[in-house]
């Protein structure tokens, strides 16, 4: 070896591959630190296109992810036949929409997509005067119909009994239909509008609510989720903490793959803004005209919107992550879950931190 002028072999392996060094410097940032954190691995999306994602993100995700499954409660309490019973009442909802026997503002319609609001309803989306979050607004008192006594009675008072909330928690419920390939965009539910935490029920079909996904249209396009929630026909989902304000939720158009129904159940905050007798959207009641017919989509369901590859990845930057959708049960019992998720707001409300909302 002296010969050669190398006291080392590994010296002269690395001075006959000097491009391994050039490869190692491209993919390592900060190597001088011996650290490795800013270590790259490549990731082939297909034969034609590579693209990367840092070790460091996927694991931020993944501690996100954590985040989401652990403010999450799911409960399976409904049985199939006391879903069918509930299954029919929400039929009679659609029949008495249809027939133009609610209020203005209880039916909206969207694509794929009806909602039904009882209690409480508010503005949002297109119909906000100025868009953005914090914009949204309760209408006034009246404005839509009162919670229908069955979801009292089969839907509230079994949540009540098994712990999942406290009795007369509830003043806002909202019955949305989705139909094949319908889909809501990602948001939050409005934090000066809604109390915590956000409970759902869902039925006639298995569906999946998706974490920290972003939207695009024409065509729609939906970005990588954080964490994928399996939601079972039957099953009880709670959203407090983090999984209801830090992060947005949404239902995208490929998990809607047969009808489906969500009841939300929700508390309005005390001091919830309303829609001012001058607003545009709330008539005086001299002007206000007869309950009509709700608007109708003229877009019909397409039994195969759901089965189309409608979903692409919307940026390399996505794309980078892999998907976390591994759900984990969870062993708190319900009343300490709720004492934690108070505690939660508590601590929000005192901080005065702001989140980031998306438009719904």
């Amino acid at each position: 070896m002296a010969a050669s002028g190398y006291s080392d072999l590994r010296e002269k392996l690395k001075s006959m591959t000097p491009h391994r060094d050039e490869y190692k410097n491209k993919y390592v940032d900060g190597a001088s630190n011996g650290s490795g954190k800013g270590r790259k691995r490549k990731h082939r999306e297909s034969d034609d296109d590579e693209c990367e994602y840092s070790d460091d993100s996927s694991e931020l995700r993944e501690q996100e992810a954590r985040r989401v499954r652990s403010s999450i409660l799911q409960r399976s309490i409904f049985t199939p036949e006391e879903c069918a019973l509930i299954e029919g009442k929400i039929e009679e909802v659609v029949a008495k929409g249809e027939a133009g026997l609610y209020r203005e503002h209880t039916v909206d319609r969207a694509p794929l997509r009806n909602k039904y609001f009882f209690g409480e309803g508010y503005t949002y989306g297109a119909q906000l005067e100025k868009r953005g979050p914090g914009q949204e607004r309760l209408y006034r008192k009246g404005e839509v119909d009162e919670i229908p006594s069955w979801v009292h009675e089969l839907v509230i008072k079994r949540l009540v009994s098994h712990g999942v909330i406290p009795e007369g928690f509830v003043n806002s419920a909202v019955i949305n239909d989705y139909q094949p390939g319908g889909c809501i965009v990602s948001h939050v539910d409005p934090l000066h509008i809604f109390a915590r935490p956000i409970v759902s029920v869902s039925f006639f079909s298995d569906s999946a609510l998706c974490f920290g996904c972003r939207f695009q249209f024409k065509p729609i396009r939906v970005s990588e989720p954080v964490f994928v929630l399996p939601v079972r026909r039957g099953s009880v989902t709670v959203l407090s903490g983090y999984a209801a304000d830090d992060i947005t939720h949404c239902i995208r158009p490929q998990d809607i793959k047969e009808r489906r129904a969500v009841i939300i159940l929700r508390k309005t905050r005390p001091d919830a803004p309303r829609l001012d007798s001058d607003s545009p959207l709330s008539p005086s009641p001299a002007e206000r005209p007869a309950p009509l017919k709700a608007k109708r989509s003229h877009r019909k369901a397409d039994p195969d919107a759901a089965h189309r590859p409608r979903v692409l990845e919307m940026d390399k930057e996505e794309n980078r992550h892999p998907s976390l959708s591994h759900h984990r049960r969870h062993s708190s019992s319900s009343e300490n879950y709720w004492r934690r998720g108070q505690d939660y707001d508590k601590h929000r409300e005192s901080s005065g931190r702001k989140v980031k909302m998306r438009r719904h």
